[in-house]
Formats: C-alpha cells, sequence, structure tokens
C-alpha cells in the first residue's frame, strides 16, 4: 500500500497529464514519455495507477 505521507510525488495535474499522454495521445512518442515518467516516479504503473484511484477517493 502506498503512504503519501511517506512518499513524494509529482502534483496531481502533472501525474494526470501523464496519464493524458499515455493514453489519449496518437503520437507513440509522446505516449512512451507519459509512460516512462510515471515508472520514474512511481517505480510502476501498477503503483501510479493504485495512488490514482487513492486521490478518487479522498
Amino acid at each position: 500500500m502506498l503512504d503519501s505521507s511517506k512518499d513524494q510525488y509529482p502534483p496531481l495535474p502533472l501525474i494526470q497529464t501523464w496519464v493524458w499522454m499515455m493514453t489519449q495521445s496518437g503520437d507513440a512518442d509522446i505516449q512512451r514519455k507519459g509512460q516512462n515518467n510515471l515508472i520514474a516516479s512511481f517505480g510502476s504503473l501498477a503503483k501510479a495507477n493504485e495512488y490514482l484511484v487513492k486521490k478518487n477517493q479522498d
């Protein structure tokens, strides 16, 4: 489980932009960049998703 009080993550709007880049952009380079940014910040896409789900429940 993620403990956001311990870990420092980028601002939510930036994370949402990376998700948009990865899922909605028609450009493969932009999609890769969004994915790479999420992985670099969270360690995996699964952890990024877990963080976003938790944020949406707050």
